[in-house]
C-alpha cells in the first residue's frame, strides 16, 4: 500500500518528534535535553498541521520549536556544548598573542581539534569583550559562535544555489510547498540540523563550503572551487575528502587544466591558511588537531560513540591500526571509483562525497553518531537544487540533461564533448 504525500509527511515529522524526545530520556547534556522537549514540541505542531493540510504551518512549527527558541535560549544563557567555548577562545588567542592553542593541555577542555580557520568564527566574542556571563544580550548573541557558524552554512548554502541557477528548482513536489528547493527549509528544521545548530555548530560551515564547493566545480568555477575547499580544509582536515570529489567533477565537466587550477588554488589557500599556525606551534597542532581526535594523545577524546573504528581500538593496540588500515582502504576504495568511474552531476558528487565520509567517520578510531549529519546534508542538500527527474548539472552557458543522452543543449559545444 502506498501512502499519500501527507501520510508520509505526518510520519516523518512523527519519527523526528520520537528522535527528540529520546534526548530529554536519555542524554547526559542539558543542552540536549533542552533541545529535545523544544523539538519533540515543534515536530508535533508540525505533524498536527499537516495532516489537516496546513504544510506551510508545519514547517513553521518545525523551524521555531527545533531551531529559534531552543538556540535563542541556549545563547542568550550562554549554554552549550563545550565546542562552542573552544572555537570562542581560539578567537581570542588569535587576537590576544597570534597564537591558536593553549600549550601542553592537561584536559579535555583545553584542546582545540580544529584548524586555525576555526578561530576566525570565535573573533566576534573576542572583539565584542564578552566573557560569557553578565553579557548583554546584544553582546551575546552577536558574540556566540554558533551564530556566525549558521551565518556561513546559510551563506554558503546561498551563493551554492546562486551558481546552480537560483529560483526554487522548479516543478511541483510533495514536500512542504511543493517543490525541490523547499527541501532546504526541512533540512534546516530536520535534527539533522537543527541539533547541531543549536548546540555547538561547529561542523556547519565545513558542511557549508563543500556544498559551496561542489555548486562551483559543477558550474564550471575552478578558482571559486579551490577557494571553497581552501577554506573547508583550513577549518578540519575531515575536509580533505572534498578536494578530490570536486577536482574530479571538474575535470570530467571541463578538463585538466581546470582541474589543476582548483588544485592549486586548493592547496595554496590551505597552505596560507594553516602554514602560520604550523610554523608558530607545530607540535600542538600535531598533539591537539591530529593526534587527538584519533586517540592518540595524553588525553582521551570524548568523541567515543560505538562506531566500527572505535570498537576496534577496545582491543588493544593492534585494533588501533586495524582500524586505521580499514580506514586507508575506504579512503583509496573511493578514490579508485572517482578515476573509475567520476561524478557528472552535483547529485552524484555529493553522493560520493557523503560515502567517503561515512566510511571515515564509521571507521576512525573515535567518533561521535553526530558526524553522519554533515553525509546526510550533503546528500539531501544536492537533491534540493536539481529538478525531479532532471538531475541537471549547470555547466557555464549549458546544461547537461541525462534525458538529452548527457548531450549539451547549449551553442557552445565542441567536437568530441569539449566545451569552452
Amino acid at each position: 500500500m502506498t501512502l499519500s504525500p501527507t501520510a508520509r509527511w505526518t510520519t516523518g515529522w512523527l519519527l523526528a518528534a520520537a528522535w527528540a524526545l529520546s534526548f530529554p530520556l536519555f542524554s547526559a547534556l542539558a543542552p540536549h535535553r533542552l533541545w529535545g522537549w523544544c523539538a519533540a514540541a515543534g515536530y508535533l505542531g508540525a505533524a498536527a498541521a499537516t495532516a489537516v493540510g496546513r504544510r506551510r504551518a508545519a514547517l513553521a512549527a518545525a523551524l521555531l520549536g527545533a531551531v529559534a527558541v531552543p538556540l535563542l535560549w541556549l545563547v542568550l544563557t550562554g549554554q552549550g556544548q563545550s565546542e562552542v567555548t573552544v572555537i570562542e577562545r581560539s578567537g581570542r588567542l588569535l587576537l590576544d598573542s597570534g597564537r591558536l592553542y593553549v600549550d601542553r593541555p592537561a584536559h579535555v577542555e583545553e584542546y582545540t581539534p580544529y584548524l586555525p580557520g576555526m578561530a576566525l568564527l570565535g573573533v566576534p566574542r573576542a572583539l565584542l569583550g564578552g566573557d560569557g556571563s553578565g553579557d548583554g544580550w546584544v553582546v551575546r548573541l552577536l558574540g556566540d559562535a554558533r551564530i556566525w557558524c549558521a551565518a556561513a552554512l546559510f551563506g554558503c548554502l546561498w551563493a551554492a544555489r546562486r551558481l546552480l541557477g537560483g529560483g526554487p528548482g522548479g516543478g511541483r513536489g510533495d514536500g512542504p510547498g511543493g517543490g525541490p528547493g523547499r527541501l532546504l527549509p526541512v533540512l534546516v528544521a530536520s535534527p539533522v540540523v537543527a541539533l547541531p545548530l543549536t548546540v555547538s555548530g561547529v561542523d556547519l560551515p565545513l558542511a557549508g563550503l563543500c556544498c559551496l564547493a561542489l555548486a562551483a566545480a559543477a558550474s564550471g568555477r575552478p578558482v571559486l572551487t579551490g577557494a571553497a575547499l581552501a577554506g573547508a580544509c583550513a577549518l578540519k582536515w575531515t575536509a580533505l575528502p572534498a578536494v578530490a570529489v570536486a577536482v574530479a567533477l571538474l575535470a570530467v565537466l571541463r578538463g585538466g587544466r581546470p582541474a589543476v587550477r582548483c588544485a592549486l588554488v586548493a592547496a595554496g589557500g590551505t597552505a596560507l591558511l594553516v602554514l602560520p599556525a604550523a610554523l608558530l606551534q607545530p607540535a600542538e597542532l600535531w598533539r591537539q588537531v591530529f593526534a587527538f581526535p584519533t586517540g592518540r594523545a595524553p588525553v582521551p577524546t570524548p568523541a567515543s560513540s560505538p562506531l566500527p573504528g572505535r570498537l576496534l581500538t577496545e582491543l588493544g593496540p593492534w585494533g588501533w591500526y586495524l582500524a586505521m588500515g580499514l580506514l586507508l582502504s575506504g579512503g583509496l576504495a573511493v578514490a579508485l571509483s572517482l578515476l573509475a568511474r567520476p561524478p557528472r552531476t552535483v547529485v552524484a558528487a555529493a553522493d560520493r562525497l557523503a560515502l567517503g565520509l561515512t566510511l571515515a567517520f564509521l571507521l576512525a578510531p573515535a567518533g561521535r553518531f553526530g558526524y553522519l549529519a554533515l553525509p546526510v546534508l550533503l546528500a539531501v542538500w544536492a537533491r534540493s537544487v536539481t529538478v525531479p527527474g532532471v538531475s541537471r548539472v549547470v555547466t557555464g552557458s549549458f546544461r547537461l540533461r541525462p534525458s538529452d543522452g548527457g548531450r549539451p543543449t547549449a551553442r557552445n559545444e565542441r567536437p568530441g564533448g569539449h566545451f569552452a
